[in-house]
């Protein structure tokens, strides 16, 4: 197996420019990772600092010929290879029970939080197996085993993403390759504050939170750790 930390190649964030997925790359560029970011939305793009080793890229994650232009550019440089891919993108959505809701809403949320994820981690895994290995990790939702009313489309949906986690993780052990999930309940977002002002945010995972726990499953250290999905659901730490 060789040996990979953030900091040793490259590693592909989606949703990098989002309120968690900011967190996530500056705190892998601080471990001298070369950080590749699609976007989609150029309002978002300010949100991340210029870095020599940061590569943003514009593109349509749900176009697979985007996909793999975005991971050719993160492969694009053999000293520095791709050893990593955070799959971070996907949407919410809530308010009506099933059958009150088209069911549209449900291929929205599957194509939001599942076909993207399938999209860039298929494109991404040749590129793993090429350099001997590498980790991936996904983002879930505590709600795929506490599910509460109105949301179903986007519970199932996530759901479906622990069990693709899961079945990679089996699949992709001979290769090397590390899947891992992390299951957050509410994030501390702008986006969650606005949504949510009268809300008790004291409970709340922060973003630099999970980031270190993104930043621990690409690592070496995590090297035992896959198929595993880990709560990222507060924090205990003074605020």
């Amino acid at each position: 197996m060789s040996e990979h930390t953030p900091g040793s190649g490259s590693v592909v964030v989606t949703g990098g420019t989002g309120g968690l997925g900011t967190a996530v790359t500056e705190r892998l560029l601080a471990t001298g990772a070369r950080v590749v970011v699609p976007w989609y939305d150029e309002a978002e793009v300010d949100r991340l600092t210029p870095h020599p080793d940061l590569l943003l890229v514009k593109a349509d994650l749900s176009d697979e010929n985007d996909v793999e232009r975005v991971i050719s550019l993160a492969a694009e440089d053999d000293s520095r290879p791709m050893t990593g891919l955070v799959n971070l993108v996907g949407g919410f959505h809530s308010g009506s029970r099933v059958h009150e809701t088209p069911v549209d809403v449900l291929d929205a949320q599957l194509s939001l939080n599942l076909r993207i994820a399938y999209l860039v981690t298929q494109a991404a895994l040749p590129e793993l197996i090429r350099h001997g290995g590498g980790s991936i990790v996904c983002i879930g939702s505590a709600a795929a085993t506490s599910p509460f009313p109105g949301a179903a489309g986007y519970i199932a949906s996530k759901a479906a993403v622990a069990a693709l986690v899961q079945s990679m993780a089996v699949e992709y052990a001979p290769d090397s390759i590390r899947v891992n999930g992390l299951v957050p309940s509410m994030i501390d977002t702008p986006a969650n504050r606005q949504a949510m002002p009268d809300a008790d945010t004291s409970s709340w995972a922060r973003p630099t939170d999970i980031a270190e726990v993104i930043a621990f499953l690409l690592s070496d250290a995590s090297r035992a750790v896959t198929g595993a999905l880990v709560p990222v659901t507060g924090s205990t730490a003074a605020r």
